[in-house]
């Protein structure tokens, strides 16, 4: 599987007319934040493939439509399920979802830097994925594994993350990744304006990429 993961900056060669030949073997497409909406519909009416994207920190018009009822600083995102597939895309935002055998966690946002929509404390994000453990666990017992793929947009602590405040990573991604052994871990936030900076890590059983602009990873057959 063939997996395209965009992020943080409209690619140039995503958004062009030969964007249809230059793609036309991804089977999946996911969008890792701070992406105008306008572009998620542009990638899913192109190239006609399953997608599914978080919010960022930035470009919240529509926020409020997949979270309803949400104040600044929200413990609890309440999602709007009737909007799951707007733009033809699925909000993966504090979800866990299945794409034919492959398996999604997400979760929307950022470190909180300066009391904006959609930033989290630590705490606030450790609690968001607790509240995905259930389903995790079925997974686990249902198919053998919790989770494939985990979708986000601000990257675990240490790694590929800043110094400064809002380009800090969560703690509690590290805990997610060693408890739940996604494969990959696909997060944006990071722009690469040198774009020999490291954007691929690896830290125990998962593969951690920065999705900025464009990236391409190929997921193994038997998932």
């Amino acid at each position: 599987m063939k997996i395209l993961c965009v992020s943080d900056q409209l690619d140039p060669l995503v958004y062009s007319s030969a964007a249809k030949e230059h793609f036309k073997d991804i089977d999946l497409v996911l969008c890792a934040g701070d992406l105008p909406m306008e572009y998620i519909d542009y990638i899913v009416s192109v190239l006609n493939k399953p997608t599914y994207f978080v919010f960022g920190n930035h470009n919240l018009e529509e926020f409020g439509f997949y979270h309803k009822q949400y104040e600044t600083n929200t413990l609890n995102p309440s999602i709007d399920e009737s909007l799951n597939h707007a733009h033809g895309a699925s909000y993966a935002g504090f979800k866990v979802l299945k794409e034919g055998n492959l398996i999604i966690a997400g979760t929307s946002g950022s470190l909180r830097y300066n009391n904006g929509l959609c930033q989290y404390s630590d705490g606030e994000m450790f609690f968001n994925l607790l509240k995905m453990v259930p389903k995790l666990i079925y997974n686990k017992i249902r198919y053998g594994r919790y989770v494939d793929i985990f979708l986000t947009h601000a990257p675990p602590r240490g790694i590929h993350d800043k110094e400064d405040r809002c380009h800090t990573g969560f703690k509690c991604y590290l805990w997610f990744l060693r408890k739940f052994k996604p494969a990959y871990m696909v997060h944006g936030h990071i722009h690469l304006y040198d774009l020999q900076e490291k954007r691929v890590t690896r830290l125990d059983a998962t593969t951690v990429v920065n999705a900025y602009s464009r990236y391409i990873i190929e997921f193994g057959d038997d998932a």
